[in-house]
């Protein structure tokens, strides 16, 4: 559900470990830009659903995007750069669990 361009999204997976878990709950912004560093939902090409990454850079061809566990998941040393339209929103916070609550840190 999204309300005033910002959502919920749940994780799932291991990829973006040890900055987020399984599980966790996010606040995001729909439709807002990415920023080098920053944690974001994406379509990642040829995949099913949405993912979280960290953009790393704006490239001729799109943004580069990175999983924070290199052992696990689809990032753009898979696919490639990804489009800016398959940018779908920006991390704002953790809301879920408690005792994890808040901001994402930068790596």
């Amino acid at each position: 559900m999204v309300v005033a361009g910002l959502a919920i999204v749940r994780v799932r997976g291991a990829s973006m470990e040890p900055t987020l878990h399984d599980g966790d709950l996010l606040l995001v912004r729909v439709g807002q830009p990415p920023v080098p560093g920053s944690l974001v939902v994406l379509k990642l090409p040829g995949r099913d659903g949405l993912a979280v990454k960290r953009v790393v850079r704006l490239e001729p061809e799109g943004w580069w995007v990175e999983r924070d566990n290199p052992r696990e998941g689809v990032d753009s040393w898979i696919v490639g750069a990804i489009s800016p339209t398959d940018v779908v929103a920006q991390v704002v916070q953790r809301v879920w669990p408690l005792r994890r609550i808040g901001r994402t840190p930068p790596l």
